[in-house]
């Protein structure tokens, strides 16, 4: 079965550092670009950072400098290294193929930065 699970969130301060996970089953790895989403309280699912199969990463412009996304074809695994949290990053956040496909929404992982 194709599914993604993510891993990782948490409650952190501001400032705090987390690394979101995303294990990939069956065929979607072998997908070309992975994708970081986040929904906060109130608001709309968005896209936060992208990752092609050769590695070219994009991000929205509220993390730029502070989320970095990476991959790793060995363990099926999508990686979102998240520094200099802002209580704003309180969201849940998902990792689907970008554009995304609604059969590979998984549970998401929490995070919460608050002090």
């Amino acid at each position: 079965q194709e599914q993604l699970v993510e891993s990782g969130g948490g409650l952190v301060q501001p400032g705090g550092s987390l690394r979101l996970s995303c294990a990939a089953s069956g065929s979607i790895f072998s997908i070309g670009t992975m994708g970081w989403y986040r929904q906060g309280p109130g608001k709309q699912r968005e896209l936060v950072a992208t990752i092609t199969r050769s590695g070219i990463k994009t991000y929205a412009d509220s993390v730029k400098g502070r989320l970095t996304i990476s991959r790793d074809y060995v363990k099926n695994t999508v990686y979102l290294q998240m520094i200099s949290l802002k209580p704003e990053d309180t969201a849940v956040y998902y990792c689907n193929t970008m554009p995304p496909r609604n059969a590979y929404w998984g549970q998401g992982t929490q995070v919460t930065v608050s002090s």
